[in-house]
C-alpha cells in the first residue's frame, strides 16, 4: 500500500513504511526556540509544567483516538462477525472507566496546577545567594527602556544581565497596557501606566534571548523587541562600563525626547539617570504599586513610587542634562 506525501510543490509515493523514517528527518533539522528552549531554571519549570499537563491530557486524548477509528473500523457494514447488539444501552464496566480515568486526570491536574501556580508566582524572588540585579522596565511607544537604579544606567532595546544572578524587574508603561515577555526565560507579565508589576527571571546560560512585547500596543506593536544578552558577570562588568562611557545622560529632556513615538528604535545607552525617573514615571500616571495577594512588596529601595508625591509632575527639576539628549547607539 502506498500513501501521497505532499511538501511544498513536490508530491511523491512513499511506502507505508518510510512515512515515520521521512518524518524523524523533517524533525530533525527543526530548532525548538522559545518556551521549548529554556534558558533559566523559571523557563525549565514552565516548561517541565507544559510537558507533564499535555502528557497528562494525552491519556485521554490518543486512546479516544485509536478507539474511534478501531471502533469505526470493526463495526462497518461489511464485518458480518462484530457483534450486533442493537438495544444495547449501560455497562458499568464502561462507566466506571470513562468517569474515573478523566475526573483522576482533572484532580492531578488541579494538584500541580495550584501548586505550580504559587512556586512560580511571578512576584516570588527566587532564592540565591548572589546579590539579584534590579531593572526598572517601562514600556513605550514602541520601544522598551531599562533602568538600572543600583548602577545608575539605562538602556533602550537592549538588557543585559549576568548569568546565575536572579533578576529583580519593576515593570510599568508611559503609554498603553503592554506585556513583558521573554519567552526563553519564562512568565510574561503586564506593564500598565501609574502601576508597578514585578517579576523574577534568572538566566542560566549565557547567550542572546529575544524579548517582545506581547500585548498589541499600536502600530509600532510588531518591532517592539529587544535583545537579552545573558553573560558571565566579568562581561557584565564590561557592558556596564560600555554604557557608563555613552555620552549622554536620561533626564527630563531626554526623557521627554524618547517619548515620542518611534518603530524600530535603534538600541541606545544613557551613562547616567536622574534619581526617582522610574517612580517619575509611575506617578505621572497617577501611581500605585501592584502588591502581590496578601504578600506585601514594598522594600524601600525598590518602590520608589510609594515614596513620592502622586502628583510629581515628568518635569520635575532634575540635573543639567548632556550635550546631547538622544541616547547613545555605539555598541
Amino acid at each position: 500500500m502506498t500513501t501521497f506525501f505532499r511538501s511544498g510543490f513536490v508530491t511523491a509515493i512513499l511506502p507505508r513504511g518510510a512515512i515515520g523514517l521521512t518524518l524523524v528527518s523533517l524533525l530533525s533539522g527543526c530548532h525548538l526556540e522559545g518556551i521549548l528552549d529554556p534558558g533559566g531554571s523559571v523557563g525549565s519549570q514552565e516548561m517541565s509544567l507544559i510537558t507533564t499537563s499535555t502528557i497528562a491530557m494525552l491519556i485521554v486524548v490518543i486512546p479516544v483516538i485509536i478507539l474511534t477509528g478501531l471502533f469505526v473500523w470493526r463495526y462497518r457494514a461489511s464485518n458480518t462477525s462484530a457483534t450486533y447488539a442493537p438495544n444495547w444501552s449501560h455497562s458499568t464496566a464502561i462507566e466506571i472507566a470513562i468517569w474515573s480515568i478523566p475526573a483522576l486526570i482533572v484532580l492531578f491536574l488541579a494538584i500541580i496546577t495550584w501548586t505550580s501556580t504559587h512556586k512560580l508566582d511571578p512576584y516570588r524572588p527566587l532564592a540565591s545567594n548572589l546579590k539579584p540585579v534590579e531593572v526598572e522596565a517601562v514600556s513605550m511607544d514602541w520601544k522598551w527602556l531599562f533602568i538600572y537604579p543600583d548602577l545608575g544606567i539605562a538602556s533602550v532595546n537592549e538588557l543585559a544581565i549576568p548569568t546565575g544572578t536572579p533578576v529583580n524587574f519593576h515593570i510599568t508603561s508611559d503609554t498603553v497596557m503592554n506585556s513583558f515577555f521573554i519567552p526563553r526565560l519564562g512568565t510574561q507579565i503586564y506593564s500598565m501606566a501609574g502601576m508597578i508589576t514585578q517579576l523574577h527571571l534568572i538566566a542560566d546560560k549565557a547567550g542572546e534571548y529575544d524579548g517582545m512585547s506581547a500585548n498589541f500596543s499600536g502600530p509600532g506593536f510588531s518591532d517592539m523587541n529587544f535583545q537579552t544578552l545573558a553573560m558571565s558577570q566579568s562581561d557584565f562588568d564590561q557592558w556596564v562600563q560600555k554604557v557608563r562611557a555613552a555620552p549622554t545622560q536620561l533626564n527630563a529632556a531626554a526623557y521627554k525626547q524618547l517619548a515620542v513615538p518611534s518603530t524600530a528604535t535603534q538600541v541606545g545607552y544613557y551613562s547616567s539617570v536622574t534619581p526617582a525617573m522610574f517612580a517619575a514615571v509611575v506617578n505621572e500616571h497617577g501611581g500605585m504599586q501592584m502588591q502581590a495577594p496578601a504578600k506585601p512588596v514594598a522594600p524601600a529601595a525598590m518602590s520608589m513610587s510609594m515614596q513620592m508625591s502622586p502628583n510629581m509632575p515628568m518635569n520635575m527639576p532634575m540635573t543639567p542634562s548632556a550635550p546631547s539628549n538622544t541616547p547613545s547607539t555605539e555598541h
